[in-house]
């Protein structure tokens, strides 16, 4: 199988770190010598390697030996943050389609998709543009007969971007926020998202009937609820109407009489046109993290694949462990991976990863030999550029010394700026997968 480009590219500032090799971090014109440049160099190899292990080619093409078109026509709709890449591997494996639809996050197109039509929209709040290519994909299954088979391939950030609102697009937006700012995990997101929607809570394999629909599913979401991940546009609900209604109370949602009505509307409760296969996992991020780290000469020792909390505890958990372990006589990494939530309590730029980097800064300054950072998988952290944050035991310093402290960052939900001024934001651009967050205690020696 021809491979998909390889999109992940490994920057800093404005030096570039490609196939893992180090280049100085002075290239941005800044006085780095505060920073522990090994360990940085560490833990840009371990982001590397890790993504690398996980891009969906390889997995695209596992799950597609099970695939058996029924003689009809055979269509592709995708959605995510992976979709492209998943689509450009599956079209290079099955050779053609006859008709496709790719919805993907801005910026994460890298060439045409013989026979595919590819759309970009936003995330994490969706938009007309998301709209309009969600559209496209109805249209293009509107009249399927049972000969007909539709590869529908999903990843994280589907629920944003694959969407057509059953209420009007601005009060789904302002839905959408209020979740994100309240701190609901996506579990809690996606149960009240799927309820106003034409496409989720297995409503989009329902329009595609009597055709059969092959679904693969890149994980991003911890235990692989299927009914969750991007909504589950190809899966049986198994939320209830309490649920929802007891979300909407819980974080004091503001929803309208039409939006409230829709809570009450069931979804299918199964499906007998759909095939499910899942692929990719944060257990596999975790792992292929901990292989470097071996290949580096760096004990790993990994936690858990379920990190569940605000960013902010996980980044003074990892901290306190490093107060108890920096006197170690050999490198050590602990490794954890999940998603984090955060609570939005000013008006900041920055993203869960960046804010649990930055929230372990204060707990291990001063600790020359330690450094924690933290990734997404898709290469964008929360709505920024960056796909995550990196502090060290001298982070903290020099913060302090150009006046910025660090509980009143945290407080404005500021971590990217903060970062930016040491050197401490992560880049990767768009990587082509999703998979869940990456997060690293890296300990060397004293």
């Amino acid at each position: 199988m021809a491979k998909a480009p390889f999109l992940f590219e490994f920057t800093v500032q404005r030096g570039k770190i490609q196939s893992c090799c180090y280049e100085s971090f002075c290239s941005a014109g800044k006085d780095l010598t505060f920073m522990n440049q090994t360990l940085r160099k560490d833990a840009n190899q371990i982001v590397t390697a890790s993504i690398r292990a996980v891009l969906p080619d390889e997995a695209v093409e596992r799950a597609l030996k099970a695939f058996s078109p029924r003689g009809g026509r055979t269509l592709l709709v995708a959605a995510g943050k992976a979709a492209w890449q998943m689509a450009y591997a599956a079209v290079a494996a099955l050779g053609h389609v006859d008709g496709g639809v790719v919805v993907t996050k801005y910026d994460h197109i890298r060439g045409n998709i013989p026979g595919v039509d590819c759309y970009e929209a936003g995330h994490p709040v969706p938009d007309e543009n998301g709209f309009a290519a969600t559209g496209k994909a109805l249209d293009l299954i509107s009249d399927l007969s049972a000969d007909d088979t539709v590869l529908f391939l999903l990843s994280g950030g589907g629920s944003a971007l694959f969407e057509q609102p059953l209420l009007p697009g601005e009060e789904l937006q302002d839905i959408t926020r209020q979740l994100l700012a309240c701190g609901a995990d996506i579990v809690e997101i996606n149960t009240i998202r799927k309820r106003l929607s034409r496409v989720k809570g297995g409503r989009f394999a329902e329009a595609c009937a009597p055709a059969q629909v092959f679904s693969v599913v890149l994980s991003d979401i911890l235990g692989d609820p299927l009914d969750m991940i991007a909504s589950g546009p190809a899966y049986p609900d198994s939320s209830t109407t309490t649920d929802a209604l007891a979300i909407i109370q819980k974080y004091q949602l503001k929803l309208s009489d039409q939006a409230m009505q829709l809570m009450q509307t069931a979804l299918p409760a199964s499906l007998d046109n759909v095939e499910t296969v899942v692929t990719g996992s944060v257990r596999q991020l975790c792992r292929a993290a901990s292989e470097q780290c071996e290949r580096l000469g760096i004990e790993s020792r990994f936690l858990t694949a379920s990190l569940s909390c605000e960013a902010r505890e996980a980044g003074r958990f990892l901290a306190a462990i490093a107060k108890d372990h920096a006197d170690t006589d050999h490198p050590i990494a602990y490794i954890l991976g999940g998603e984090t939530v955060v609570h939005l309590t000013g008006h900041g730029k920055g993203g869960r990863n960046q804010e649990l980097a930055l929230a372990a800064a204060e707990g291990i300054a001063g600790l020359s030999n330690v450094a924690v950072f933290s990734v997404g998988s898709d290469g964008t952290d929360g709505p920024t550029d960056a796909a995550g944050g990196y502090v060290d035991g001298a982070t903290k310093a020099a913060l302090d010394a150009q006046g910025v402290s660090i509980a009143d960052v945290l407080a404005d939900n500021d971590a990217y700026h903060a970062l930016k001024r040491t050197d401490g934001l992560i880049f990767t651009g768009p990587t082509g997968t999703n998979v869940n967050d990456l997060s690293v205690l890296l300990i060397d020696r004293p």
